[in-house]
């Protein structure tokens, strides 16, 4: 008699967009570069995946210094999107991403000036390998519209992303800002201009005075918050886009735990983004994953597919 032996189980094994990860957590675009950076100590294939840092149509030198500061509470950056350009992208760092990495998904984060600048880094990219999917970070300022964010005018997102959707059959993920309001609304328009997947939420617009010089900490004035008080505003982002389109979520902001993921979890997200926590310990992300893992086992939860999108909404 012949033995039938089932395929194990993934526990932590989710699909979105399409696409199949061996588990819901996922580097933060900015977190990682371009992978290789990282690559020494951090098990890459371990994770979910990674969303690289952003890629623009030409180099960006990026903000001047100092970029980063830690203000107790969390950290404010201003990178100011500093990239090697398309080019050098498509030239070195996707074909590295090609050879290395044998299961983690890879996401690359495009930006622009223009609404045209978004497909032409598409088209810049597509025919390469070594990566799965886009992000499309609209949270970047129009500089044709006084600054105003892309993903606050819904006719530039709308345009933003169709044009994008022209360019590839690659799954196309939005970025959100956490300051729309009306971020439901926003999610339903780039899902009708073609989106796959949204991301809530990117940091949220803050200052820091150096009292004792009377000058701001970043070079550039104001800056990103991220941190652990990011992550009450990322969790009702993640649960309000969740209500209010049906394409799978990447929630992330404020992550330092596999207790902080499975509230993202539980409010709707698919995947995962760890950010500023991995920066201060690049293994936590693997420990959050072996976390997810343990809870399930001890939860009897058979797959991490059944927590997404449960949470109890009271009197519900």
């Amino acid at each position: 008699m012949n033995t039938v032996h089932q395929p194990k189980q993934q526990p932590l094994a989710v699909t979105a967009a399409g696409m199949a990860f061996q588990n819901p957590i996922v580097l933060a675009a900015g977190t990682a570069a371009y992978g290789r950076e990282i690559a020494d100590v951090v098990r890459l294939d371990a994770l979910g995946g990674l969303i690289t840092k952003a890629v623009s149509v030409e180099p960006r030198a990026g903000a001047p210094a100092p970029r980063v500061a830690d203000f107790g509470d969390g950290m404010i950056n201003a990178i100011g999107l500093a990239n090697p350009g398309a080019e050098l992208v498509r030239r070195e760092e996707l074909p590295w991403l090609a050879r290395e990495l044998r299961t983690a998904r890879v996401i690359v984060n495009v930006v622009g000036r223009v609404v045209e600048d978004f497909a032409e880094v598409v088209g810049m990219l597509d025919s390469v390998d070594g990566f799965q999917a886009y992000e499309l970070n609209v949270s970047c300022p129009n500089t044709r519209q006084g600054g105003l964010e892309f993903g606050a005018d819904p006719a530039a997102l709308a345009t933003v992303v169709s044009r994008a959707r022209a360019q590839t059959r690659r799954p196309l993920f939005v970025k959100l800002s956490p300051t729309l309001a009306n971020i439901g609304d926003v999610a339903k328009c780039a899902a009708d201009a073609g989106a796959d997947g949204i991301t809530v939420v990117n940091t949220i617009p803050g200052l820091v005075i150096e009292t004792g010089t009377r000058t701001t900490a970043l070079g550039f004035g104001t800056g990103g918050v991220s941190g652990p008080g990011l992550r009450p505003v990322g969790v009702l982002a993640t649960w309000k886009v969740s209500r209010a389109v049906t394409l799978p979520v990447i929630g992330l902001g404020g992550v330092t735990s596999a207790d902080d993921a499975l509230q993202y979890l539980m409010a709707g997200a698919t995947l995962v983004g760890i950010g500023t926590a991995a920066l201060a310990n690049p293994r936590l992300p693997e420990r959050i994953v072996a976390d997810l893992g343990a809870w399930c086992s001890v939860h009897r939860v058979a797959s991490i597919r059944d927590v997404i999108g449960s949470l109890r909404w009271p009197g519900s």
